[in-house]
C-alpha cells in the first residue's frame, strides 16, 4: 500500500479531531523517525513530550518484551500486580509523593485530581466545590479536564460545563489571592505552561500558592502532564523550584511512550480517597507499569538528569542567537531543560511546514510559539542540526 493510500484511507476512516500532516510513519530508530517511503526525519516533537528515550530504546524494549514474554499484559485492578506495585514504589521515590493512583493520560490524571479536590472540600462544613486554574492553562480535554483548562477555544460548543471552576492570571499571585473565598477548594497549575505557550512559574508565584493553600486550607495540585518525568532537567519541575504540591499529575512520558497517566498525592491529600471512590480498568496495566519502571530507573541515574539540562541550556543558547540573527521574526526564548519555546512574530506554522519539508519535526505552542521538545536522549549533534533546518525555514520567510 502506497504512503498515499494509507493517507486517504485515514481521511476516510477516522474521525476529522486532527489536522494531520500528509506522512505515514512506521518506525523509529534513536532521534529520527522513518516514514513508508523509508524518509527520516529529526524528531523535535517526541510524540509531544512522550517519547524521552527516542525510538528503538534497548532499555525499554527489553523491559516491555519482558511482560509480553511473562503473558500477563493485564489483570484486574481487583488483585495486584508486581510491576504496579513497583512502579508505584519507584515513581513516589523519584517525586518525593506518598502515594499513586495509575490511570491512561494526563486528562484522567488531571479528572481524578480534580475528583479527589472536590472529595476533600466536602470533608469542610460548609462544603468547598471551588477550584481555582489559570488563564492559558492546559489540562485536557474530558469534560472537568478541559473545565479547569483556561482557555476559551476548548470550551467553545461543548457547554454546559461543570461549573465551579474560575481562572487567575499566571504568575500573578494577587490574582489567586483575589478569587479565594469560602468556597474554593484547590488551585490547579502547571509549573511550566505548556500549550499555553511554554511559560515557567517563578518561584515566588508557586511559594506564594504553596503559602494560600496552607492559610486557606486549599489543595495545591501541580500539573505536571508535559513538564514531568525529567522534561526539565529534574525528575519532576516542582523539584527545581523546592515547592511541593499535595497533588502532582503526570503523564505523557511516564512510561516512554506506552499509554500511562499518573496522580500522586502527600501529606493531607493521602487519605481522601476510598475504595469505590475512583477506577480505572486499565490503570496499573503491566505492560505501561513495565514501561514506568524502565523510566523511573533512568531518570534516578543523575548523569541522565545532567544531560537533559546540559542539553536544554545548549538548545536555549542556540535559539537565543536566533533572535539575534532575526530579529523581525523571533522575539525571545522561554523554557528549561528540554522543554523550550521560540517567541515568533509570524505564525509558527509557517515555520513547522517549512521544517516539515526539509525533514525536521517541531510544533507550534499558544498562539505564537515554535515548541522543542525532542527526546531526552538528544544530543548536540542532533540540536546542531535542527536549528539549521529552523535557520532556513526562517530565512525564507524574510
Amino acid at each position: 500500500m502506497s504512503m498515499q493510500t494509507t493517507i486517504q484511507k485515514g481521511k476516510h476512516y477516522l474521525l476529522d479531531t486532527y489536522s494531520q500532516v500528509p506522512v505515514v510513519f512506521k518506525g523509529g530508530e534513536g532521534m529520527y523517525l522513518i516514514d513508508e517511503e523509508d524518509k527520516r526525519y529529526l524528531d523535535f516533537v517526541g510524540g509531544i513530550a512522550v517519547n524521552a528515550l527516542g525510538y528503538h530504546d534497548n532499555g525499554l524494549t527489553t523491559a516491555l518484551q519482558k511482560v509480553l514474554d511473562q503473558g500477563l499484559l493485564h489483570c484486574s485492578n481487583l488483585y495486584f500486580n508486581t510491576e504496579a506495585v513497583t512502579a508505584a514504589e519507584n515513581l513516589c521515590n523519584l517525586a518525593q509523593m506518598d502515594r499513586v493512583f495509575f490511570c491512561n493520560s494526563g486528562a484522567e490524571a488531571n479528572e481524578a485530581a480534580l475528583k479527589l479536590a472536590r472529595k476533600f472540600g466536602h470533608k469542610s462544613s460548609p462544603i468547598r466545590t471551588g477550584i481555582i486554574s489559570m488563564v492559558h492553562s492546559f489540562h485536557g480535554r474530558t469534560y472537568a479536564a478541559i473545565t479547569a483548562t483556561g482557555q476559551e477555544k476548548y470550551h467553545k460548543h461543548f457547554d454546559p460545563l461543570p461549573q465551579g471552576f474560575s481562572y487567575a492570571t499566571f504568575n500573578d499571585l494577587e490574582s489567586v489571592r483575589s478569587m479565594i473565598d469560602e468556597t474554593t477548594c484547590a488551585i490547579i497549575v502547571e509549573p511550566i505552561q505548556g500549550e499555553g505557550g511554554i511559560v515557567p512559574a517563578t518561584k515566588e508565584f508557586l511559594q506564594g500558592l504553596r503559602a494560600l493553600c496552607d492559610q486557606h486550607n486549599l489543595l495545591l495540585i501541580y500539573d505536571e502532564v508535559q513538564c514531568g518525568m525529567g522534561r526539565s532537567g529534574k525528575p519532576f519541575a516542582y523539584q527545581a523550584y523546592e515547592v511541593q504540591p499535595d497533588v502532582l499529575t503526570t503523564a505523557k512520558a511516564l512510561a516512554g511512550g506506552v499509554p500511562a497517566g499518573a496522580m500522586m498525592t502527600v501529606g493531607k491529600a493521602n487519605r481522601v480517597f476510598e475504595p469505590a471512590d475512583h477506577a480505572s480498568t486499565f490503570g496499573g496495566n503491566a505492560l505501561a507499569m513495565a514501561g514506568v519502571n524502565e523510566m523511573t530507573r533512568r531518570l534516578s541515574d543523575p548523569a541522565f538528569l545532567a544531560h537533559v539540562e546540559e542539553m536544554g541550556a545548549y538548545l536555549r543558547n542556540e535559539l537565543e542567537t536566533l533572535v539575534v540573527s532575526y530579529p523581525t521574526l523571533c522575539t525571545s526564548v522561554r523554557g528549561m531543560g528540554l522543554i523550550n519555546g521560540l517567541v515568533l512574530t509570524v505564525s509558527p506554522r509557517t515555520v513547522v511546514d517549512a521544517c516539515f519539508a526539509q525533514g525536521l519535526l517541531v510544533a507550534s505552542a499558544g498562539y505564537d510559539v515554535l515548541r522543542f521538545v525532542p527526546p531526552l536522549v538528544v544530543q548536540k549533534q542532533d540540536i546542531d542540526q535542527a536549528l539549521g533546518i529552523v535557520k532556513k525555514a526562517l530565512a525564507s520567510l524574510l
